[in-house]
């Protein structure tokens, strides 16, 4: 996808409104082909996707840090006070990796005010060609292009589960989309949400991004850029701001992912649990948006499929992030590498932002269930790839299921 560079007076001016505060983020991809969102995470031989134990929530809603990851975070030179205080903005290369096996996110309220949850737009990609000559597998045709058609307003009437994800990188606030998801181990009361990895890891030379909240049907009523100058909090985050407590994603995407080349990209799949950022509020994400979907690991191969549609918050132009939008078409087949899974691909216009948006498809029962998620695209902006989930993506999906269980 296309990089999302403000001019430098809009950096001026923004840079002027902004709180800034912290949580971790996510990362973007670039090559032949490019990831579509906004992010990046630890080195091989540091990186882990399951991050050491982080926040916890007890009844009274406040956010404490577990005493032992308090002593690895010193061990790392991270003093959590500093690190609310500003430290976190500090991306030095060594410091980001050595922290890379530990995922803190604390809460900072209002960190994410209206003026940076609008702003919130950059991106780590490169241009990239719209070339897959090199492709080692089974690739159909390029789809034709299909325009984008923004989401019908109120965003929630329409698609209540799906919503963008915030978060900081080294280069700036930094935007991806998600989707609530149902939890098996809480029905009906979910607090799990779906996106992309790279929008909360930055690959094979990175770690996990910091200050990374959901907001579901974010500008829920379609304000324009205008009138969201003078937009109150609750008018663009109208649920709420929901912080990643925690936040998991392949082995594979910590291992290959990478900025160039679609490397990772069939393993390019997170799994976050939220929790409000104002502490308890007696309600779950689920139960707050009202819907959640559930995730199919085992979806139709790709000619039993009618269609799918993708939902997600394109930031880079001709977008401008703040509108939700969606396209539909007949998925075709992608493969990037031969010894890896082939992606589910589509003609679509959406650009940088709109990573992590799910992909909605009729599942085995014959209802609406996620089925993959926006991954990579070209830069010239015609169609986007999103993997196929299978064991890898289950076991994500279960570790972090399995994890808040008993909570």
């Amino acid at each position: 996808m296309r990089p999302i560079r403000p001019t430098d007076a809009a950096r001026r001016g923004r840079s002027a409104r902004r709180k800034l505060s912290p949580v971790l983020a996510a990362a973007s991809l670039a090559t032949v082909l490019a990831l579509t969102a906004t992010a990046c995470g630890p080195s091989e031989d540091e990186a882990s996707n399951k991050p050491t134990d982080s926040v916890s929530q007890p009844s009274d809603g406040k956010i404490t840090i577990p005493d032992d990851l308090k002593d690895r975070l010193k061990e790392h030179g991270i003093d959590l006070d500093e690190w609310k205080g500003g430290e976190w903005k500090n991306w030095d290369r060594e410091k980001w990796l050595r922290e890379a096996k530990d995922y803190v996110n604390p809460i900072i309220e209002d960190l994410w005010d209206p003026d940076r949850m609008r702003d919130a737009d950059k991106s780590p990609e490169k241009p990239v060609d719209n070339d897959i000559s090199g492709d080692d597998g089974v690739t159909d045709p390029t789809p034709a292009p299909v325009s984008a058609a923004p989401l019908a307003t109120p965003y929630h009437d329409n698609a209540p589960e799906s919503g963008k994800l915030l978060f900081d990188g080294p280069e700036g606030s930094m935007v991806c989309s998600a989707t609530v998801v149902k939890d098996p181990a809480h029905p009906g009361k979910s607090n799990m949400v779906w996106t992309a990895g790279h929008c909360v890891h930055a690959g094979k030379k990175g770690g996990w991004y910091r200050n990374i909240a959901f907001v579901p049907a974010y500008n829920n009523t379609g304000l324009s850029v205008a009138e969201l100058e003078n937009a109150t909090k609750e008018q663009i985050a109208p649920y709420g701001v929901w912080w990643g407590q925690w936040a998991q994603t392949s082995e594979q995407w910590i291992s290959q992912g990478a900025s160039v080349g679609g490397q990772g990209a069939p393993y390019d799949f997170a799994v976050l649990h939220v929790t409000p950022e104002k502490g308890a509020t007696g309600k779950s994400l689920e139960e707050t948006v009202g819907s959640a979907l559930p995730v199919e690991f085992n979806a139709p191969a790709v000619p039993e499929i009618a269609d799918m549609t993708a939902t997600g918050y394109p930031a880079a132009p001709p977008f401008d992030g703040q509108k939700a939008l969606q396209c539909k078409d007949k998925p075709g087949r992608l493969s990037i590498f031969e010894a890896q899974p082939t992606m589910y691909r589509i003609g679509c216009t959406m650009t940088g932002g709109s990573s992590g948006g799910g992909w909605v498809a009729a599942g085995q029962d014959g209802k609406p269930a996620l089925v993959s998620n926006t991954s990579i695209g070209p830069v010239t902006a015609g169609w986007l790839a999103g993997p196929r989930l299978g064991a890898e993506a289950k076991g994500v999906f279960d570790s972090v299921s399995e994890k808040f269980a008993g909570r």
